[in-house]
């Protein structure tokens, strides 16, 4: 266990002067007593989702490894622990297990990048999760197979010392299917941990595939959470990242346009104070005609919490017609609260529709002193400030269970570690701290 947690290390020195992982830094959350749990390692609570009318199909991580799999998946859905697809499944998994997440994938645009830039495209966290991985699921879904509700993978922490978690999965989706998945990732006690975990998503042609990444870790764990997508022809990718808690927590996402006409719709949204940390990285390659992509990443940031956005798209030439957006709007509320921002456009051809741009600031004075004009307090005027901000992202949402908790959850956490207040206007639709539930107060956003 030494040895991986000293390659780990060795990152950092290795990344220093990489642009995509410079600022990435999870020595503090590495220690040599860390351990790789084995199966037997379960959690002492009972694993379960806190998601009121949230109706799945449900996947069950715990301490790095698969314990459950629902057995009423719908006729065309075959989820497998990643061991046992090896073996049953064979060469058919071989042509997808480690093909989209790799460095050589895009080597037909990184020669010339690395000419002009001299940019590199290692990543050795990638290389010590192929190495290591200790479990994982497969997903296959079958051509024209439309799964009535979403795939939920909880993966839980629970332990009395500090461990290493590593896994890895896979996701297929065959041509004109649809399918979407709810990965939450937790933490049931105080016990550090450091998570380099690797996702590889196929979607068809004609398929559309939607992931929401939800993350709650206590302050003494580091989550690397590593998305590698493929899209063909006409297919859709949405992904949502909401980061409330962590001590360290880097979403990396590398999405690929294979065909003409595919969409990808990238979000995310992080709430982070004390001195956590908060990455997103999102890589959106435009390989081909007609392509579309849109990104956007809210922040705020207290006390001496650090984010960092670095969004890069990249239209090759012979990629016509591509429309690609990017937006990072971060709000910092204390001096010693730093976020790093950089969107960044790499374009190779004239006939396209692509911008950019970030903000950094604090809140509108205006609007603050229009809310206490009206007679309400200034900490519940920030408060629905603070949410306005928020609501747009949460409304991209398209799961109404998982939109209506997560908007709950946003509304405590602006309050600080979840709690809500008791004189709060923005009253949660669900108990909390014993008391009974309350009318919901409802913001129109656009009035703000």
């Amino acid at each position: 266990m030494n040895d991986t947690i000293a390659k780990l290390r060795s990152c950092r020195l290795e990344l220093r002067k990489n642009e995509v992982w410079r600022n990435v830094d999870f020595d503090a959350f590495l220690n040599d007593e860390m351990v790789s749990p084995t199966k037997k390692s379960r959690c002492s609570n009972t694993v379960t989702c806190n998601i009121p009318d949230l109706d799945t199909y449900r996947i069950s991580f715990e301490n790095g490894f698969c314990h459950t799999i629902d057995a009423t998946l719908p006729q065309g859905v075959k989820v497998l622990p990643i061991a046992e697809a090896k073996k049953i499944m064979g060469a058919e998994m071989d042509g997808y297990l480690g093909s989209c997440a790799t460095n050589e994938i895009n080597r037909q645009f990184v020669t010339l990048r690395d000419k002009v830039k001299g940019k590199k495209m290692e990543n050795p966290y990638l290389e010590i999760n192929t190495k290591e991985y200790t479990d994982g699921v497969v997903v296959f879904v079958d051509d024209k197979v439309v799964v009535d509700k979403p795939i939920q993978i909880l993966s839980m922490l629970q332990s009395g010392k500090p461990q290493l978690i590593q896994t890895r999965n896979l996701v297929v989706l065959g041509k004109m299917s649809q399918a979407s998945f709810v990965m939450c990732d937790d933490s049931l006690d105080q016990t550090a941990s450091f998570s380099n975990n690797v996702t590889e998503v196929f979607v068809g042609q004609g398929a559309k595939v939607e992931l929401y990444k939800m993350q709650n870790l206590n302050d003494h764990t580091a989550l690397l959470n590593q998305t590698f997508v493929a899209l063909q022809q006409d297919g859709t990718f949405r992904s949502m990242a909401i980061t409330l808690n962590g001590g360290h927590i880097r979403n990396h996402t590398e999405v690929r346009m294979m065909g003409e006409n595919c969409d990808c719709q990238a979000h995310g949204l992080y709430l982070i104070d004390k001195e956590q940390q908060a990455d997103n990285y999102i890589y959106v390659e435009h390989g081909h005609p007609h392509c579309q992509s849109n990104e956007l990443f809210k922040g705020i940031m207290d006390d001496a919490a650090r984010a960092t956005f670095n969004g890069h798209v990249l239209v090759s030439d012979g990629a016509m017609k591509t429309e690609a957006f990017q937006t990072n709007k971060n709000i910092l509320l204390t001096d010693k609260a730093h976020v790093d921002t950089k969107p960044f456009l790499e374009i190779y051809n004239d006939d396209v529709k692509c911008s950019h741009g970030s903000t950094i600031g604090q809140l509108d004075e205006n609007a603050l002193f229009y809310l206490r004009s009206r007679g309400i307090s200034e900490r519940t005027a920030k408060t629905m400030l603070f949410y306005a901000f928020c609501d747009e992202v949460i409304r991209k949402i398209e799961i109404p269970a998982l939109r209506e908790r997560l908007s709950d959850m946003v509304k405590k956490r602006l309050h600080g570690e979840l709690d809500v207040c008791s004189d709060c206007a923005l009253h949660c639709s669900t108990p909390c701290n014993g008391e009974e539930a309350r009318h919901t107060f409802k913001i129109d956003t656009s009035k703000l």
